[in-house]
Order: C-alpha cells, then sequence, then structure tokens
C-alpha cells in the first residue's frame, strides 16, 4: 500500500528530530508521534492537535464561522444555510430548501449554493436558475442536512497558509479547465490533464461524472465529443480547489504585507493556529482594497501545492516540520 503525502514527510520529519511515528496498517494516513521528550500527538491526514477541537469544528461549519467572522468587522460572503426536510422539522426551523430558493431569488443569480460543512470544494456550484438551484441543493442535501445560498462575488481565488505569526505559503487557485489544441475533444483533454497530474504525484483527482462539469458544459454549448479551438480555456468547475483539478500560481514571495497581516489576524481571531485562509480579491501582491473571505479551513490540505514543485514541496515539509517543533513542546494539548 502506497504512504500517503503528508504520513511520508511526517515520517522523514521525524525522524530528523528523533522522534518515533506509528501508523496504522490498515489506515496509513493515521498515525501517531512520540516526541523525545515523552510528548505524544495523534495525526490523521491534515488534522493535529495544533488547534483546538471547539476552534477546528466552528471553523468547518462554514455558515458559524462566516457569522463570527462577520462580527469581528471581516468581510464575509452574504449568505444563508437552509436545511433537509427532516431536520427543519427537528429544529422547528422553516428554512427548507423551497425557502432556500426564495432567498436565492432575492440576492439574484447567478449565486452560489455550497455544503455547510464538506471540503475540498465538493458540490459547489455556481447556479443561474431555478433548475440548476435545486438539482445542486439535492445533490447536497443527498450527502449531508443543510446548505449555504451565497451571493457569488467575482475577483481571484487566493488561499494563505498561516501558521501563528507566519504565513507559511500563498497561492492563486484556478479553476479546473481545459486548453484546446485543435484537434482533440473535450474528454480527451481532460484525459491528458488527468495523465499529467498522475504524472506530477497528484493522482487521479479530475471525475469525469461531476454534474458540474456536464453542466458547465451544456452551459456553454459543448460536451465530451466536441473538439476546442487551438489556444481556446474552457474552465469545467466554479470551484478553485486544487484537490478538484486546479491549478496554483505562487504568491509566497510576493504576498502583500496588507494580506499577510489579514490572513494571520483572521487565524488569531478565530483562536485557529493553523489555518488555510480562503479570499477573493484582484491581486494579493498590491495593497489590499478590497477582499471577501470565502472561508477558513482548519486543516489545510497542501498535497496537491506541494505537486508543483521542489519550492513548494519544501514549503510544505518546513510548515510540518514546525508543527511537530510546536507539539513537542507543548502541553495539555486537546486533540480533535
Amino acid at each position: 500500500m502506497e504512504t500517503p503525502f503528508v504520513t511520508s514527510i511526517i515520517q522523514k520529519i521525524a525522524e530528523e528530530i528523533g522522534a518515533v511515528v506509528l501508523v496504522d496498517p490498515e489506515c496509513t494516513f493515521v498515525g501517531l508521534i512520540t516526541f523525545k521528550n515523552g510528548n505524544k500527538t495523534f495525526f490523521r491526514t491534515t488534522r493535529f492537535s495544533i488547534n483546538s477541537s471547539a476552534s477546528a469544528a466552528i471553523a468547518k461549519d462554514k455558515g458559524v464561522s462566516n457569522f463570527f467572522l462577520n462580527k469581528f468587522g471581516y468581510k464575509v460572503t452574504e449568505g444563508k444555510t437552509f436545511f433537509s426536510e427532516e431536520l427543519c422539522e427537528e429544529i422547528a426551523n422553516p428554512r427548507n430548501i423551497d425557502a432556500g430558493f426564495y432567498y436565492a431569488k432575492e440576492l439574484g443569480f447567478p449565486l452560489i449554493v455550497k455544503p455547510i460543512n464538506l471540503s475540498q470544494g465538493a458540490f459547489v456550484t455556481k447556479v443561474h436558475n431555478k433548475q440548476e438551484y435545486y438539482q445542486a441543493a439535492n445533490k447536497i442535501l443527498q450527502k449531508i442536512s443543510g446548505f449555504i445560498v451565497e451571493r457569488f462575488y467575482s475577483g481571484n481565488d487566493y488561499r494563505i497558509v498561516v501558521l501563528d505569526d507566519e504565513v507559511i505559503s500563498a497561492y492563486q487557485r484556478i479553476p479546473l479547465f481545459i486548453m484546446g489544441d485543435g484537434q482533440s475533444n473535450v474528454l480527451e483533454l481532460l484525459q491528458q490533464k488527468q495523465e499529467t497530474f498522475i504524472k506530477n504525484g497528484r493522482k487521479e483527482i479530475i471525475y469525469f461524472e461531476d454534474y458540474r462539469i456536464k453542466k458547465n458544459l451544456r452551459r456553454r454549448k459543448l460536451n465530451f465529443s466536441t473538439v476546442i479551438p487551438k489556444n481556446h480555456i474552457v474552465y469545467l468547475l466554479d470551484n478553485a480547489n486544487l484537490s478538484t483539478g486546479g491549478e496554483a500560481i505562487d504568491f509566497t514571495e510576493n504576498i502583500h504585507p496588507d494580506f499577510q497581516k489579514l490572513a494571520i489576524s483572521i487565524t488569531k481571531d478565530m483562536e485557529l493556529r493553523l489555518a488555510g485562509v480562503d479570499i477573493l480579491t484582484n491581486d494579493i501582491a498590491s495593497p489590499m482594497v478590497d477582499y471577501t473571505i470565502i472561508e477558513v479551513n482548519g486543516a489545510p490540505s497542501l498535497t496537491h501545492y506541494a505537486s508543483f514543485g521542489e519550492v513548494q514541496t519544501k514549503r510544505v515539509e518546513n510548515l510540518y516540520l514546525k508543527i511537530l517543533k510546536a507539539l513537542e513542546n507543548e502541553n495539555n494539548r486537546e486533540n480533535y
């Protein structure tokens, strides 16, 4: 069984600092780290005890975290949460899928429909009309009991990774796209992109049956058999997560101090030590004029970011080294 990326980095770093890692052979993304001083800590994929369980849970719930960020004075997306019929009955709340549609009409299309607490961009959908709204909302409610209807904001999508008072990495995220060569059709271009990802260590991350890809193709009057003209770009997803085929442009060396301060302040106010702060803005290399917080992630995955080159891999290794050193020297930690 192949060792997961994060586990392999932890094993490498642990050896360097004299720690011992015990990994579950069945779930190789779960392990226990025992440090030289006797301190111990569990990890599960990218989740460490560096953040408290309460803060991590609040960050994971997009609706709740938006409420607090707004109260703290940050610019957040405008939106409301809505629930399945079963949960509406249980909590005596009228905000069901139909109420969500009326709210969507108030906001105005296009808008974003996304799950309350799923990760990696799952089911995040830009919808343009009633049919697309109900399709997206029902897809989410088949998995979990709540979703968010949110105003659509334009701008470039950036992730800023913070550990304590330091920005570890910053990069722009570009949604899954294909570029035509004048000969290959959409399916062939997607297959070529998947092969490139695998070659770069990103594994099979494009889900060809994703309803959002088909929706975006239909909106452009295209399908998998359409040949795309040379150098013509077609965006296939609206979310820019690297885990769904997005690509990254590194801004770690160019991020403006305004955005560094913003990301560090957000992380502290959310009572987190480690966070991925996702924002929309024109350019994080320029002085801050305007921004919108998309969300704050308490367990940011940098696996795909690391696949973009040696510099990025080294930054990720450096992040985990700092996390392990911090955990080694901490007492009374709370795991989650």
